[in-house]
C-alpha cells in the first residue's frame, strides 16, 4: 500500500474550497422586503470578497417570520460554508427565550458573520395612515378609545413582537393583524386600508415606498423604537424610551431593543462551519460593506449601511441570555400571550 503524500495529506485551504463553488443565501422572507433588499445587494458584491470567488445565490424562504429558514440553516442547511442566511433580527431572543416550541436552533451555536446595519443611523417606526382612527400616543393611552390596526405576518418577528411590547410598556391601545406573508403584503395592505399602519424599518419604507414619508404622501410616524435618542430626521417623533412610564417599563424596552442596536440585518451560517471557511466568510463580509461599489448601489437603493462584525453579535446574543431572570420571564410570558390571539 503507497504511503499519502505529504501534498496529498495536507488539508484544503478555503480559498481551495471556494474556487468553483457556489454559496446559497437564503433570505427567510419573500422577495421586495427589507432583509431580501440587503440580501441582494450583499450577494452581488460578497463573491469577489471570499477568496475563491464563488458564486451567490439569493432563495427566498418565507415562513414563520424567517423562523423556517433559521430552523433550516441550523438543522438542515449543509455545514460546509456553502450556505448561509439572513433571518430576523429577534430570532437570537426568541431562540433565547425558549417559549415557541417551533424553534428549533439554540442562536449561540450559529456562525455569525454580521449585520448589514447596526441601526445607528435608522429607526424602527410605528407609521399610520392620516386617516387611521387614532393619530398621537395619547389617544393610544386613552381608555376605552378604538384600537389602532397594525399588520404583521408571524410570531418571533420584531414586527409583532414588538408592538406587543409596547402594548405592555406603554399602554397602547393595538390591535394586531398577523397573518401577512411579508412585508410586500403588508404594504399593500396598508395601501388597501385594511389595517391603518404597522412597524417597521424607516430605511425600509425610504428604499421601498419613499413617496410615503412626503407631507403629502399620506402617512406619518408615530413612535419611534431602536433609537437610543430621536432621529435627526424625526426630531418630533419620540422614542419608546422617553415615553416608557417606570424604570421597569424602561429596562424592558432596552431590553428588546436589544437586537435591533447590534443586529439589525444578521446574517449567520450553520453551526460547524470550518473555522477557517467561518472566517473567510466573516472577513468577506466586511470587507464587502467597506467596498465602494457596495455603498454606492446601497446609497441609491436609500438604505443605511453601519456593518458590525460578527463577534459582536456573539457578545450581544450572550449579553441578552444574561439579563436579569426576572426581566426575561416577564418577556417570555409576554410573548407567550400572544398566542391567545390579538
Amino acid at each position: 500500500m503507497l504511503a499519502a503524500s505529504p501534498s496529498q495529506l495536507r488539508a484544503e485551504t478555503a480559498e481551495e474550497f471556494y474556487r468553483g463553488k457556489r454559496i446559497n443565501l437564503i433570505v427567510g422572507y419573500g422577495p421586495g422586503g427589507g432583509y431580501d433588499v440587503f440580501a441582494r445587494l450583499l450577494a452581488r458584491h460578497l463573491g469577489r470578497h471570499i477568496a475563491g470567488s464563488p458564486q451567490i445565490l439569493v432563495q427566498n424562504m418565507p415562513g414563520a417570520g424567517s423562523l423556517v429558514a433559521a430552523n433550516f440553516l441550523y438543522s438542515v442547511a449543509p455545514r460546509d460554508g456553502t450556505v448561509i442566511g439572513v433571518v430576523a433580527r429577534d430570532m437570537p431572543l426568541l431562540g433565547l427565550l425558549g417559549n415557541n416550541p417551533n424553534v428549533q436552533f439554540d442562536p449561540r451555536r450559529f456562525g455569525w458573520l454580521g449585520s448589514s446595519s447596526s441601526f445607528a443611523d435608522d429607526a424602527y417606526v410605528m407609521i399610520v395612515r392620516t386617516d387611521a382612527p387614532v393619530q398621537s400616543i395619547e389617544a393610544l393611552r386613552r381608555p376605552g378609545g378604538p384600537p389602532l390596526l397594525l399588520g404583521g405576518t408571524a410570531d418571533g418577528t420584531t414586527g409583532d413582537d414588538v408592538p406587543r411590547i409596547l402594548a405592555d410598556a406603554l399602554g397602547l391601545n393595538i390591535k394586531l393583524v398577523v397573518g401577512y406573508r411579508d412585508t410586500a403584503a403588508i404594504f399593500l395592505a396598508m395601501e388597501r386600508g385594511e389595517v391603518s399602519g404597522r412597524m417597521t424599518d424607516l430605511s425600509a419604507i425610504q428604499s421601498l415606498r419613499p413617496d410615503w414619508l412626503r407631507r403629502e404622501g399620506g402617512y406619518r410616524l408615530l413612535l419611534q423604537f431602536g433609537r437610543i435618542v430621536r432621529h435627526p430626521d424625526f426630531p418630533d417623533v419620540p422614542t419608546a424610551r422617553e415615553l416608557a412610564p417606570s424604570q421597569s417599563a424602561r429596562a424592558l424596552i432596552e431590553l428588546a431593543e436589544m437586537p435591533l442596536l447590534t443586529m439589525a440585518r444578521p446574517f449567520a451560517a450553520p453551526p460547524q462551519v470550518p473555522q477557517d471557511r467561518l472566517e473567510a466568510l466573516r472577513s468577506a463580509f466586511l470587507a464587502a460593506h467597506r467596498d465602494p461599489q457596495y455603498l454606492e448601489e446601497a446609497a441609491k437603493l436609500g438604505i443605511y449601511i453601519s456593518p458590525v462584525a460578527g463577534e459582536e453579535l456573539v457578545r450581544s446574543i450572550a449579553a441578552m441570555a444574561g439579563a436579569p431572570p426576572e426581566l426575561l420571564a416577564h418577556l417570555r410570558r409576554l410573548l407567550a400571550s400572544r398566542k391567545g390571539g390579538g
